[in-house]
This record gives structure tokens, C-alpha cells and sequence, in this order.
């Protein structure tokens, strides 16, 4: 939806832009908003009072929403011998180790989400300038690198969802389609800012949760109340 289509314009209408609404109520404004021609994604961006320049202020992580996210998500393994069987009989694309690093390195980027058993990180290392920009690099933090890899990818193939924070301090995830029933993404966001609230670093100072809005992935954004 352009900003200035006719559409977005009555979407900017249905909210009141100083106000921060009730979590319920901003779900009901989004879900009330007229949408687009497809299943819009229902987005949360939180803005953290954290420098995201001190790497001990940086925020990231995973976590598996409690309705899903309405999206499967094709995941590969880096893994050998029964671990590889192991995620792929849990429904990994791909499983490998130098092969599939290799067919990474070819240009093959026909996934979401990249999982790593801790002993084929040595496959992984070389990828890094390739896998780090799009943001597929697998990691501890994220739940990505694991000795458990058939959980994850079950995990992750289900909808768990990966985040860090931007260059800005903040951080932002999907959190399901506007078709959920509105309890279903009330449950989902507060899931969210919950796991986000508790990932405050020990340096941060001041005010950690400066502000929360959600949207839909073509409309604008609802201001939300959060209790510090």
C-alpha cells in the first residue's frame, strides 16, 4: 500500500497518531484498518533506550511465539552423521557439512533459517561473509547453534522467530498474519515484549523500553502502552 494510496490514507484515519492505545485496542484499530488484497503480516517494533554501538548494550535472541506466525519456514542443518539424519527426518531442506557449505558458497540460498550442531561450526566459519549480511549466520544466542538439532529445526520450521537489535536500538519481529483471531496477536505481542523485557543488558541505563508500535506490513504504525 503507497502512502499515498487511498487506502493507506483512511488506514492513517482509523488511529489517532498521539495516542498510545491499550494493547487489546490497538489490535482491534489494526485489525479494523482497511487492509490489502493479501494476508498482511502483523509487525512489532520496540525502540530500546540501549547504545548499539557497546556491545555489552546488544540485544538478540529467538523465541517461539505461542500462536506461530502463520509462515513455515524451510531450515538446513550444518550437521554429520546422525545428527544430519536427525534434522532432516525433523524436516530440515538440507543437512551437511562441507557439501552444503559448499553449495552455500555457489550461491544457493534457498532457505530461512540455518542451524548448526557446535561440531560443524568449522563448516560454517568460512560462510560468515555471506551468511552474516542476510542475516542467516547460525548462533548460540539465537538458539541456531545447538547439539539438539532436531528441536530447532521443529522449532524453527514451526514459526520461531530470530531478532537483534538495528543500528537504531531497535528491534522488530512478525507477529502473525491480521487474519488471527485478535486474542491469538494480543498473545503473541506481549509474548514478545515480555522476552524483549527480559533481555535488558546490565549496562543499559535509564529507560530500556522507550516505545512499542505495531502495523501490518503495508499500514501505518499503532503506538502501544507497555508497563515498564
Amino acid at each position: 500500500m503507497g502512502k499515498g494510496s487511498k487506502r493507506y490514507q483512511s488506514a492513517l484515519k482509523a488511529r489517532d497518531a498521539d495516542e498510545r492505545y491499550e494493547l487489546t485496542d490497538a489490535v482491534r484499530v489494526l485489525k479494523d484498518m482497511p487492509g490489502a488484497k493479501f494476508d498482511e503480516t502483523v509487525e512489532c517494533a520496540i525502540r530500546l533506550g540501549i547504545d548499539p554501538k557497546q556491545t555489552d548494550q546488544l540485544v538478540r535472541g529467538a523465541i517461539a511465539l505461542p500462536n506461530g506466525i502463520g509462515k513455515a519456514k524451510r531450515v538446513i542443518v550444518f550437521a554429520e552423521g546422525e545428527q544430519a539424519k536427525a534434522g532432516l527426518d525433523a524436516g530440515a531442506v538440507e543437512a551437511g557439512g562441507a557439501d552444503l557449505a559448499k553449495k552455500i558458497e555457489d550461491g544457493w540460498f534457498e532457505f530461512d533459517v540455518a542451524i548448526a550442531a557446535p561440531s560443524a561450526m568449522r563448516f560454517v566459519g568460512k560462510l560468515g561473509r555471506v551468511l552474516g549480511p542476510k542475516g542467516l549466520m547460525p548462533s548460540p544466542k539465537a538458539g541456531t547453534v545447538t547439539e539438539n538439532v532436531a528441536t530447532a529445526v521443529q522449532e524453527f520450521a514451526a514459526g520461531k522467530i530470530e531478532f537483534r537489535n538495528d543500528s537504531g536500538g531497535n528491534i522488530h519481529g512478525p507477529m502473525g498474519k491480521k487474519s488471527f483471531e485478535a486474542g491469538q496477536l494480543v498473545e503473541n505481542i506481549n509474548a514478545f515484549i515480555e522476552h524483549i523485557k527480559a533481555l535488558r543488558p546490565p549496562a543499559a541505563k535509564g529507560n530500556y523500553i522507550r516505545g512499542v508500535s505495531i502495523s501490518t506490513s503495508m499500514g501505518p504504525g499503532i503506538r502501544v502502552q507497555v508497563t515498564v
